[in-house]
């Protein structure tokens, strides 16, 4: 049985990172319905949980419980492409890594695909990585080292990166 501490953690997670698109409605949903497993409760975390996963693309009714379940729970609730949110989204994946949860080049795709350039300058480091990245697995390697190495350097500034995010520091160019 998850714990209420997990649950809530899982609802606040799966919730920012809807907000990104990077999570699915039905994502949320069984959050929701956890929460009340592990002994959680409040009225619009019910109505929350009981949203109907096939009907759950209703992003206005999902937004609409979401908003008020999170405030009753003291969590934050982000709305839908905020700054705020992609940055949390960002510490979250960040976090995900070290905990080896995802890979460093799960990480940096995932900035380049659901934060993109045009969002947080916080991802701007991941989405560099990930180029890089490109350009490793693009290498011939006349004499250059080989791509299994280089990869190796990319995931280690990858996890790096990852680090000063979750610490909340910047990137030494910056």
């Amino acid at each position: 049985m998850m714990l209420s501490q997990d649950a809530l953690t899982r609802l606040q997670e799966v919730a920012v990172l809807w907000s990104v698109g990077s999570g699915t409605p039905a994502d949320v949903i069984e959050a929701a319905c956890d929460c009340l497993v592990a002994g959680v409760d409040s009225p619009s975390l019910r109505i929350l949980a009981g949203i109907s996963s096939t009907q759950g693309g209703d992003s206005d009714e999902l937004r609409r419980w979401l908003g008020d379940a999170l405030a009753e729970l003291s969590l934050t609730y982000y709305r839908q492409g905020s700054r705020e949110g992609e940055d949390e989204a960002v510490r979250i994946m960040a976090r995900r890594l070290l905990a080896r949860i995802i890979t460093p080049r799960d990480l940096t795709v995932w900035a380049y695909r659901c934060i993109t350039r045009d969002g947080t300058p916080l991802a701007d480091e991941l989405i560099n990585l990930d180029n890089t990245y490109e350009y490793v697995e693009a290498v011939i390697y006349d004499g250059q080292e080989y791509p299994a190495a280089a990869a190796a350097k990319v995931d280690a500034g990858v996890i790096a990166e990852a680090g000063r995010l979750v610490a909340g520091t910047t990137a030494e160019h910056e």
